[in-house]
């Protein structure tokens, strides 16, 4: 049968045909509008329910459909599914983002860049929600909001402060590989499709025989790494807020599709225990010349979503989202983000967050969650919502259990994450990175380092300055020197205050 070439009528979104929408109803020509005017009422209603609360962090984005390949076999380290023979294939969704700024902000700000990567595969949703950085700047998530706080705004000005990012930062040495990297040009890549993507987190694969190694996830773009300098991406900012946005959509509408090798570092359980690095730190990578990269297959984006807010808006991600033969780690980052991200999917979008297009599995679902707003399909029609029944529900599948975990105490207690050997090294990495850079890249590292430094301002100036530094010059005392005489301060200066480990205190 063909399809009408009339155009569709404009109805209320309770289906009934709408006479005129230019137009409210009013008593005479002049007179004061009517309470009847319904289709007014739901218009001007739903104008008014039209944003969702942005996200806290990663508010601004872009994203795309495509594909992910397996090209390389890792059956002995995995039985996810997806990983069950070479030439598998599923659909997925990539979402870029910044990190710190609104949903309003630039797309070439000096920030790290979200990755989030959604596979559909026949085993559920896999979410693999990282950043185009290894590593990240705290190491427990009770120190997530106050360093988003420093990201954000101010509360008396309610402007952006250097003051209160370097104030952080000097705080908590941690940070301080993290920090290199986002002060680098990696700080500001020309786009997102020409940057590298990470999990970041630790995660473990689990095989066939039930043995679990831990493992990290890479993506490395083929397009090339690509970087504006300091300069050109705040030019950029000025010339086009959207630039990240444009230049993706444009390169896949014009057949451009962008692609990354997927890579895996693995680790078995014994090297964990005897690597000099706490494995499972966020703000450590594994060298990869000890854990070499093994390719896994590739991922290349080639649809651009219909609808922005239906797809790229609403769509959730979720590292506690992961599949038979992935499992976690004793990551504490990845265990906090376990309980953070899907509780913000639920403020953002409702209880049933899932049920939405962008965010459902494919493959369906069954279980016994009912109710909520947003309740799409059947809401489990006529069966049983609890469990165990004897109506044929959903049986549980004894085939997928995981292998026990061994613990690392038998004690509970607030540890200190920087104290003892493997978690109280914050430079060497730091300084590694440093030092592995060519001089114009160390260039203009230490120019966006003092750039930035030098927006510290108040009465406690001086004090974040040296301490900060001492964190330079422990890492390299190249770098420290070359910030400090950038900054004016005299070298011997951060030599006389305390050290940044009771600086911390």
């Amino acid at each position: 049968m063909e399809e009408s070439t009339q155009p569709k009528k404009l109805t209320t979104a309770a289906g009934r045909p709408i006479f005129d929408n230019q137009n409210s109803v009013s008593a005479g020509p002049r007179g004061p509008l009517l309470l009847q005017d319904y289709f007014l009422q739901e218009k001007l209603a739903h104008f008014n329910r039209e944003r969702i609360p942005e996200r806290v962090v990663h508010a601004k984005g872009s994203g795309a459909y495509g594909t992910f390949t397996v090209t390389h076999d890792i059956t002995n380290l995995s039985r996810a599914q997806i990983f069950s023979q070479v030439g598998n294939q599923c659909r997925t969704f990539l979402r870029f983002s910044t990190v710190g700024g609104e949903k309003g902000s630039a797309d070439t700000e000096r920030d790290p860049r979200g990755f989030a990567l959604k596979f559909y595969t026949e085993g559920g949703n896999w979410d693999l929600v990282g950043n185009n950085t290894p590593v990240f700047f705290v190491k427990d998530p009770v120190k997530f909001p106050d360093f988003i706080h420093t990201q954000k705004r101010e509360a008396r000005s309610n402007r952006k402060s250097p003051t209160m990012m370097w104030d952080f930062w000097s705080l908590n040495p941690e940070s301080l590989h993290q920090v290199t990297i986002l002060m680098s040009d990696r700080g500001t890549p020309y786009g997102y499709r020409h940057m590298h993507g990470y999990g970041s987190h630790t995660f473990s694969l689990i095989n066939a025989q039930n043995e679990r190694v831990w493992v990290k996830f890479h993506f490395r773009t083929e397009q090339g790494v690509k970087n504006f300098s300091n300069e050109e991406a705040t030019q950029m900012k000025a010339h086009d807020a959207d630039f990240a946005q444009h230049d993706l959509v444009d390169a896949i509408d014009n057949g451009n599709f962008p692609r990354w090798k997927m890579f895996i570092q693995t680790m078995t359980q014994e090297q964990a225990k005897q690597f000099r690095w706490n494995p499972f730190d966020l703000t450590k990578v594994w060298p990869q010349g000890e854990f070499p990269l093994q390719e896994v297959g590739v991922l290349e984006l080639n649809e651009v979503p219909v609808n922005y807010h239906a797809h790229v808006e609403q769509a959730a991600f979720a590292p506690a989202h992961v599949v038979d033969g992935i499992g976690y780690s004793p990551d504490k980052m990845l265990q906090g983000r376990i309980l953070s991200y899907p509780d913000a999917q639920r403020y953002r979008l409702g209880a049933n967050y899932e049920h939405l297009p962008v965010n459902a599995c494919p493959y369906g679902f069954s279980n016994y969650q009912r109710d909520g707003q947003m309740a799409l399909g059947d809401n489990g029609g006529p069966g049983p919502n609890y469990f165990p029944n004897s109506f044929d529900g959903p049986v549980e599948d004894k085939t997928v259990g995981e292998p026990d975990q061994e613990l690392d105490g038998l004690f509970a207690d607030r540890f200190d994450r920087n104290v003892g050997p493997g978690d109280d090294d914050h430079y060497t990495q730091p300084g590694n990175l440093f030092r592995l850079l060519d001089a114009q890249a160390q260039r203009n590292l230490i120019d966006n380092i003092v750039g930035s430094m030098s927006g510290i301002e108040g009465p406690k100036k001086d004090l974040i300055m040296q301490r900060q530094l001492c964190h330079w010059f422990r890492a390299d005392i190249r770098l420290g020197m070359a910030i400090a005489k950038g900054l004016g301060v005299d070298v011997e200066m951060p030599t006389q205050h305390p050290q940044p480990a009771e600086a911390a205190v």
